[in-house]
């Protein structure tokens, strides 16, 4: 944060012309609305950059000096993030490349958020310089990004924790009724556990997907393989919920509405008791 006060955003944006086209001009409006209606509106100052190229990430930072990095666009499902060359065409960057850059600025960015498809590698590699970074476990579409990034600045903006924040970007999702409010994860500095980029500087957070050290690596791997599983259930609970629910509003006899209405309480049941355990196996890792 500055000695003035105010905490500075750097928003990075990049849509290669030869990848399918995004909502990116429409998720830094959005920010900045919320931000200009926000109660504490005069302590956040949005910057933004287009077209970025990877040259272009530390000329940023050097320009804005940012306590908080944005970055919308595109990911792989290697886990690298797509930035843009002189032709304006893809030009992916390796995880390890962003966390060593991330390293040398360490003392001056608090947190950064990765809202693009498969950023998790990135998140992790960002992590182990930067107190708080989110990312995206798989690929998330244009309307739940600008979703999360709503409900998180949303929140900041209000004076809420950073945990606090990222869950009400998640729960932004689930308001739009879109089933992706478990794609963005939160890590945390390994070797911390006190945040200072909210608004007062004093929180501590252990997020429920934060990451430990004490797992080997196969259990991890179980841990992970399962969770995915699990996500993917809950997926085509919510979908079969969603069907259940339009033909109980357009069904007009009583046998059966009543039959649907048994259903619609049976998968949500069901999914009730996924999310306990997708819960629980986050808290795992």
């Amino acid at each position: 944060m500055n000695s003035n006060g105010q905490i500075k955003i750097l928003f990075l944006a990049a849509d290669p012309s030869d990848a399918a086209r995004l909502r990116l001009g429409q998720e830094l409006r959005d920010i900045r609305e919320r931000l200009q209606l926000a109660k504490e509106r005069d302590r956040f100052v949005i910057e933004s950059r287009e077209s970025v190229r990877p040259g272009d990430i530390s000329q940023a930072i050097f320009d804005v000096e940012p306590q908080i990095v944005h970055f919308s666009g595109h990911g792989t499902s290697a886990g690298e993030l797509c930035f843009e060359d002189l032709l304006g065409n893809y030009q992916q960057v390796q995880p390890e490349a962003l966390g060593a850059l991330f390293e040398l600025v360490a003392n001056q960015i608090n947190g950064v958020v990765l809202n693009a498809c498969h950023s998790e590698a990135q998140a992790k590699a960002i992590a182990e310089h930067i107190p708080f970074v989110i990312g995206m476990n798989q690929a998330i579409e244009d309307t739940a990004a600008i979703a999360f990034a709503v409900g998180f600045y949303k929140a900041l903006g209000a004076g809420q924790t950073i945990d606090k924040a990222f869950k009400f970007g998640c729960v932004e999702i689930r308001l739009q009724g879109i089933p992706a409010h478990l794609t963005p994860v939160l890590y945390i500095k390994p070797e911390i556990q006190q945040i200072a980029a909210n608004a007062t500087g004093e929180t501590t957070i252990s997020p429920p997907n934060s990451p430990t050290t004490n797992l080997t690596a196969g259990k991890r791997r179980r841990i992970s393989q399962e969770l995915e599983r699990l996500q993917q259930q809950y997926e085509m609970l919510t979908d079969k919920l969603s069907y259940l629910q339009r033909e109980l509003v357009t069904q007009a006899g009583a046998a059966i509405k009543f039959q649907l209405q048994k259903e619609i309480e049976e998968v949500e049941a069901e999914t009730e008791k996924v999310t306990q355990g997708i819960e629980q196996l986050e808290k795992s890792l």
